[in-house]
């Protein structure tokens, strides 16, 4: 993600804006690019995570348990490991997504922040493989995969290819 279209004060005032509801602004460009820069490195740093640490023993929040077990309460036969579009984003899918989320307002520290998550969980970030949603979808769904052991395939190759390096070099 550029930031090339702000300087230092822009980009510092979209940062700011940041912590305001949605409500308090339009369509600012400015705002826009910091969401997205945002949720880029978020998503950058997660698989960088998920690809050195076993995502087995990774915890995410404080209350993974809790949004894991009320996850598979709601979601039982959500299929995580590649995900449809429209189990997140339908609307029958979001009347079921809504009390979900509204259920971790105030657990969940922005837990209605936008992020990217993957939708086939053994590929990366690209933009065939990226939809938006909230941050407590992107728990819910990450820590899933993660204790259901979908997310290892990515620490495995992850670990091959250092292995591969190493005895190469």
């Amino acid at each position: 993600m550029a930031a090339a279209g702000l300087g230092p004060g822009e980009a510092a005032a979209a940062a700011q804006a940041l912590s305001l509801p949605a409500e308090a602004f339009g369509n600012d460009p400015r705002v826009e690019l910091a969401w997205a820069m945002k949720a880029h490195q978020h998503a950058q740093v997660y698989f960088n995570l998920i690809s050195s640490v076993d995502p087995k023993f990774l915890n995410l929040t404080k209350v993974d348990d809790q949004i894991y077990e009320e996850f598979r309460r709601t979601f039982r036969d959500l299929k995580i490991d590649l995900l449809d579009p429209e189990e997140l984003k339908s609307e029958p899918a979001k009347e079921k997504w809504r009390p979900f989320c509204l259920g971790f307002q105030g657990v969940v520290e922005d837990f209605n922040y936008g992020t990217l998550l993957r939708l086939d969980c053994q590929q990366g970030y690209t933009e065939e493989n990226t939809i938006f949603a909230t941050r407590i979808q992107f728990f819910a769904i990450e820590i899933a995969r993660n204790r259901e052991g979908w997310n290892s395939g990515v620490y495995s190759r992850a670990r091959q290819l250092v292995a591969e390096e190493v005895s190469s070099g």
